[in-house]
């Protein structure tokens, strides 16, 4: 009896050492799954809040146009393959939501989105967020043969300090920071005047001064007419030597005092010296004078004009037109509007 006692003893402390392992060996097993699922649905998270933010800033309102039959290159951040959306509007608004300017530089500034169903095949909704060595000469896809269809549309976007260019005259530079993602084919013209390195023929013509119709700030005063004089100077951006091809309606908000927009399809364009509600959504705006070189925009205004009539509107032209170049600018202008 007191052998088969000490047997049981013997297997019943075996079996609950046995058991004791299995349930440290489980213990163990369920640790590290638990590690795994954490970081899958750590993963899944932060997948989601790049989309649940790109959707937040389409929600906030804007512009998110792109060029289409165009692919843009660059390094990726953010690879399309695993990255998809139903629409360009969702892959540039996940683009934007990476160039907040809140935690320093854009860590996007290019979105490229595969939106032609019969072109991209299975690579349809594909979103490929990148970043350009140089946001002012974006890397393209080249060698494209005559009349291929490319299947992809690309945008570019500009955060805080990024996409400033500058219009250079004997009275000072106009700071300008460009709006791709309003007035995309504007801006892709504006970067190849850049290219040439030159903008001969580019001037200033005719200088309209504020008059007693707007205030120092660009706002209308109360029951003052609205010109002349119609608060804005204009001129032309057509590079001699260069061909322009005329450039499609973009954006067209209210002019604000500082828009710089197209007149028709350009190149004839114009800086507004106040806010023209007056003139409805008419002209493609492209970019904005930085408020701090509005007194250059200022004092054109008020160099020497001789009166003229173009079409039944009564206009001053200047004396002597002011030439102007298009000029990169290095500094980063931080508060920039």
């Amino acid at each position: 009896m007191g052998r088969r006692s000490n047997g049981l003893n013997s297997v019943l402390a075996h079996r609950l050492i046995l058991l004791f392992v299995c349930l440290a060996s489980g213990g163990l097993v369920y640790a590290l799954l638990s590690a795994v699922v954490a970081n899958g649905r750590s993963r899944v998270s932060d997948f989601g809040r790049l989309v649940d933010e790109g959707m937040a800033v389409q929600n906030e309102g804007g512009c998110c146009r792109g060029i289409e039959n165009l692919e843009l290159w660059g390094s990726a951040v953010k690879w399309g393959s695993e990255f998809k959306f139903n629409n360009s509007e969702g892959c540039c608004n996940a683009c934007k939501s990476m160039c907040s300017g809140k935690d320093g530089p854009c860590l996007c500034d290019t979105w490229v989105f595969c939106g032609d169903r019969k072109a991209c095949g299975s690579k349809f909704g594909e979103c490929w967020l990148k970043k350009q060595k140089d946001s002012l000469a974006p890397e393209r896809q080249e060698g494209v043969p005559p009349g291929e269809v490319v299947g992809w549309t690309s945008g570019l976007i500009f955060g805080k300090g990024e996409g400033i260019i500058g219009l250079e005259t004997e009275h000072g530079t106009l700071h300008i920071k460009l709006l791709p993602d309003c007035a995309p084919h504007s801006v892709a013209y504006i970067l190849e005047l850049l290219s040439l390195h030159h903008c001969a023929g580019c001037q200033f013509y005719r200088a309209e001064s504020r008059g007693q119709s707007w205030d120092s700030e660009g706002n209308h005063i109360e029951n003052a007419g609205f010109g002349p004089p119609y608060a804005l100077i204009q001129g032309t951006l057509e590079a001699q030597g260069t061909a322009f091809n005329k450039l499609p309606v973009e954006d067209c908000p209210t002019l604000r005092r500082g828009s710089v927009a197209w007149i028709g399809s350009g190149p004839e364009f114009f800086v507004s010296l106040a806010d023209h509600s007056e003139w409805k959504h008419e002209y493609t705006v492209f970019g904005s004078v930085l408020p701090e070189d509005m007194h250059i925009a200022e004092k054109i205004s008020t160099l020497p004009t001789i009166a003229d009539v173009w079409n039944n509107v009564n206009v001053t032209v200047l004396k002597n037109p002011v030439p102007l170049l298009v000029r990169r600018i290095q500094k980063s202008h931080v508060d920039e509007i």
